[in-house]
């Protein structure tokens, strides 16, 4: 299977390359040529494998460059019991009789960006070697909070790589600024950005999309790759866990195998519920993909217009990951949903990067309106939605799956629609204590780590191991830069 770019057919490259290069020299990002479809009867055959096993079969369909030993290796290591708390990887939590949350946080930084970035080193220093690369590998990463710690535990002191993490100075919580700031491994860096998180992946983009740049680092003998969901390695392990689910609750018989069921996706990048139309595409029965958007609505009025307009204001929330105006992944749907045509998909980032908005054709806004539905939360909303859920059902979530499941009542309120849904639950409660404790009728008494026994004492629910571990961790990267500055960063950090 080759993969292709969103701007330009012509560029096609194998899944080793894309995964090693990330990002398409004119900018657009890898997709397949052709989306597999799962083989007739494959769900049942993934109902009687473990998570490790689904993994392995899910990604062999997308990386011919790979062999099923080589797959196995990598699966078992990123999914094994020292990194995952629990044998399922991805459990999920009943809550009711049509309503499941799938809890994606159960890794070694506790949010859903393990899922992936415990794999994608594996993926990528693999490719390294079946492309003959013998420059050593820089990994850029923009976080609105997750990503970068995510990716840091997963590269740090692999040999052969760097890995830089820019992250907004003022966006993420102090829980998800710890976690970074003191990170260890000799091969890291973090570095603040003095502006949002739009403004640290423009600028990470950017430097991808910039030739002076990579020829000089190439010279001094790296090469660049991303972290993000910008590359294919990242998004595809995401694409295992929707079908995981879907085998999971015909064996709980929650359903039977066939049953239509729904996801709502809390995203700002718009990569995991991205991830969840390729596995509608490839035949999952999935009925709806409900985009659950924070106050920064920007992917809720796109999907219900069909005009994308990043001209707004930005809101710094107490869901922090989704506070984003600039949805890279949006990208690859619009490449699918246009059948391929990279010049329109072209032409509608390039209005977006001169002019800040786009407006889709027609035969894409009806095609968007057969898959997705949208809506947001407030603050104040998402905040009475852990309160009205822990006190009816003594489950504790975290900000983002609030904002997800607060969608998914206004939606079925709306619509009557009683189809079984799974919540996409991202990270764990306590990489947010100060909002959850709010939430909860409490006054946070601390910060960061002093945070996390006062919420145990409030909820009665256990802290993650690899979060309580943070206190009396202190931080080895202070400094922050304008997004301008962030190539010479770059630079000094490969020298």
């Amino acid at each position: 299977m080759r993969y292709i770019s969103t701007r330009d057919n012509e560029t096609a490259v194998s899944s080793a390359r894309a995964i090693a290069q990330g990002l398409s020299t004119d900018g657009g990002l890898f997709v397949p040529e052709a989306l597999p479809r799962l083989p007739e009867g494959a769900i049942g055959e993934l109902c009687a494998m473990n998570y490790r096993q689904r993994a392995v079969y899910v990604m062999k369909l997308f990386l011919e460059d790979y062999s099923v030993a080589e797959l196995t290796d990598y699966v078992t290591r990123a999914y094994g019991p020292r990194g995952f708390d629990t044998p399922r990887v991805a459990p999920l939590r009943r809550l009711d009789d049509r309503t499941h949350f799938l809890e994606l946080w159960h890794g070694p930084t506790c949010a859903f960006k393990d899922m992936a970035l415990q794999l994608l080193p594996h993926l990528l220093t693999a490719a390294a070697r079946k492309t003959g690369e013998d420059r050593k590998v820089c990994i850029l990463a923009a976080t609105s909070g997750d990503t970068g710690k995510a990716a840091l535990e997963g590269f740090a002191d692999v040999e052969g790589t760097k890995i830089c993490v820019f992250y907004p100075r003022d966006g993420v919580s102090d829980i998800q600024k710890l976690q970074m700031t003191s990170q260890s491994g000799s091969n890291v860096l973090v570095c603040a950005v003095n502006g949002n998180f739009d403004d640290a992946q423009a600028a990470v983009k950017e430097i991808f999309a910039d030739p002076d740049m990579r020829a000089e680092l190439s010279e001094a003998g790296w090469t660049l790759s991303s972290a993000n969901s910008i590359n294919w390695g990242r998004l595809l392990p995401q694409i295992v866990y929707y079908i995981s689910a879907y085998c999971d609750l015909v064996n709980g018989r929650e359903i039977s195998c066939g049953d239509e069921i729904g996801f709502c996706v809390p995203t700002g990048n718009f990569g995991d519920i991205l991830a969840g139309y390729y596995a509608k595409r490839m035949g999952l029965p999935v009925r709806t993909l409900l985009c659950a958007s924070n106050s920064n609505d920007v992917l809720t009025d796109f999907i219900r217009t069909g005009r994308y307009d990043r001209k707004r204001e930005f809101h710094t929330t107490i869901s922090p990951s989704m506070d984003i105006l600039v949805s890279s992944n949006l990208e690859r749907l619009l490449y699918h949903l246009s059948d391929g045509n990279d010049r329109e998909t072209a032409g509608y980032m390039e209005d977006l990067r001169t002019g800040g908005e786009y407006t889709v054709s027609r035969r894409i806004k009806s095609a968007m309106d057969e898959l997705f539905a949208a809506g947001y939360c407030t603050d104040a909303e998402t905040k009475a939605v852990i309160a009205r859920v822990f006190a009816e059902h003594g489950y504790l979530m975290d900000t983002h799956t609030a904002v997800a499941y607060g969608v998914l009542e206004k939606y079925r309120a709306e619509t009557g629609d009683g189809t079984p849904t799974v919540v996409v639950s991202t990270a764990s409660p306590y990489k947010f204590c100060a909002a959850v404790l709010e939430a909860l009728g409490r006054t946070p008494e601390g910060t960061g780590p002093e945070l996390i026994g006062q919420l145990e004492d409030a909820s009665g629910v256990p802290a993650p191991g690899p979060l309580k571990a943070l206190a009396g961790r202190t931080a080895r990267f202070t400094e922050s830069f304008d997004a301008a500055g962030l190539p010479d960063v770059v630079r000094r950090f490969l020298k």
